[in-house]
């Protein structure tokens, strides 16, 4: 009988930690890689079969922990248009629920999967902390503290629609979170752009996301700004963009929050005075809070592109993930 004592701890020891991989935040990403992934999503949205399938052979985790229609789908569809094979994993699916921990967690899906798509109920640095466990690529489909997979639709809808992003305007109106975080972090990279975050007093985009953005927009002639009226609102805007006032997955401690956000509302009236302006929204809606129906189903709305923009967003994003994967 062999004798494996020789064997045995490199197989059974700790790995030793690996950095992580994988789309976390925009604000990480090279202005020209980030640039990459709109105009590639541009070009998927055109032509959904322009790829050499670069997943066949592959296996996609797609873990949701939190409600999701436009993401989860897209990311699953994304998967199997690119020839790989999703194992999809919901809210009650995982060892987690009875007390796992994240870095066994990640250990496991490293063994078996190749990449991992994941919305989870905690941090980003859950998300990081399952990569480097794994030493496998992990895409953020939405953490607490940023969206960045929406970002990238976000401003591949835009380039859609105006053909080039250098100097586009855009007001952004409620709350500041995750998708906010997001299009900060996109927008500026753009040469030129100018973008005015319009949130109710204390809800504003985090200080240190709202810092960051700043800073990187004036190396690259960009400006970000935040105001909490909307009187306050620039004169001319290319686009007038917002969410939905209750943030998937949080709810607000002040009981009176709806009439904070009100001001914020965004009908026909408030969008009469950008008479050319598009307007944007990551779905899903609440008619009759953040936005008006007339808004969001009307001649100006960009909304349903962005759904349909998903998936060559998702499909850009998983493209460039395989080419960190071993041939």
């Amino acid at each position: 009988m062999p004798d494996p004592a020789g064997e045995l701890p490199s197989l059974l020891g700790t790995p030793a930690p690996v950095p992580e991989r994988g789309l976390f935040s925009l604000a990480e990403l090279e202005p020209a890689h980030l640039h990459h992934l709109v105009a590639r999503s541009v070009q998927l949205f055109r032509d959904r079969g322009a790829h050499d399938r670069p997943l066949r052979d592959r296996v996609v985790g797609v873990l949701f922990t939190r409600t999701s229609t436009r993401t989860r789908t897209a990311f699953h569809s994304a998967t199997v248009r690119l020839g790989g094979t999703p194992i999809a994993y919901g809210p009650g699916d995982l060892q987690l629920n009875t007390g796992e921990s994240v870095p066994d967690t990640g250990r496991v899906f490293g063994a078996m999967l190749d990449l991992l798509v994941a919305r989870t109920a905690g941090p980003l640095a859950e998300l990081r902390e399952l990569s480097r466990a794994g030493g496998l690529p992990v895409v953020n489909a939405m953490a607490a503290e940023e969206h960045p997979t929406q970002g990238v639709c976000d401003l591949a809808v835009l380039l859609l629609a105006f053909g080039d992003l250098s100097g586009i305007r855009v007001l952004y109106t409620g709350e500041g979170n995750n998708t906010a975080t997001a299009l900060a972090h996109g927008l500026a990279t753009v040469p030129g752009a100018h973008v005015t975050f319009a949130t109710p007093p204390g809800y504003g985009l985090p200080a240190d996301a709202l810092a960051a953005a700043r800073k990187s927009a004036a190396g690259g002639g960009a400006r970000i700004e935040e105001i909490h009226d909307l009187a306050d609102a620039p004169a001319e805007v290319d686009v007038v963009y917002t969410t939905r006032w209750q943030t998937t997955g949080t709810s607000k401690p002040d009981p009176s929050w709806r009439e904070v956000f009100r001001p914020f509302h965004v009908d026909g009236a408030l969008l009469a005075r950008w008479p050319r302006a598009l307007f944007l929204h990551d779905l899903p809606a609440h008619r009759g809070d953040e936005v008006a129906g007339e808004v969001l189903d009307g001649p100006r709305s960009l909304a349903w592109t962005q759904a349909a923009m998903k998936l060559p967003s998702a499909m850009a994003v998983l493209e460039h993930g395989s080419g960190s994967l071993p041939a």
